[in-house]
């Protein structure tokens, strides 16, 4: 049981990771190398985080989902208060824009965090011929 205890030693937890963006495998605050684009690998423990899947799910989903919470938004602030369109785009604009961005951030390396912690990768298949 202290073995299994030991080899976890110094990983953080799966919501540690994706909420500062830290290392599945050592914690370093290496997991981004931009805004929402993964580095290559971790420079403190050598960690390849390209062989991990993470595809654009989550940008198809957190973008609905922003939009729908924003126009829900954007009606309700209209129907209550009709405030000039200025106001609509000084507000709406840098919301939507910060939401997805972080929310990317959030859920990539959420579901990087899970395959490491899963031991999930690409699958790799080499063909055989007609075995």
């Amino acid at each position: 049981m202290s073995d299994a205890h030991d080899s976890t030693k110094g990983q953080p937890t799966i919501g540690e990771a994706a909420l500062f963006g830290l290392c599945p495998r050592c914690g370093a605050k290496s997991l981004f190398a931009g805004l929402t684009r993964f580095a290559d690998k971790c420079p403190s423990c050598g960690l390849d985080f390209s062989r991990f899947n993470v595809g654009d799910g989550p940008a198809a989903f957190l973008t609905m989902i922003v939009g729908a919470l924003v126009v829900i938004g954007a009606l309700w602030l209209q129907l209550s208060f009709e405030p000039p369109w200025w106001l609509h785009v000084i507000l709406w604009v840098p919301l939507t824009t910060g939401g997805v961005i972080l929310g990317l951030r959030l859920c990539k390396s959420w579901l990087l965090a899970s395959e490491f912690s899963r031991r999930a990768e690409e699958h790799r298949h080499e063909y055989k011929g007609d075995e």
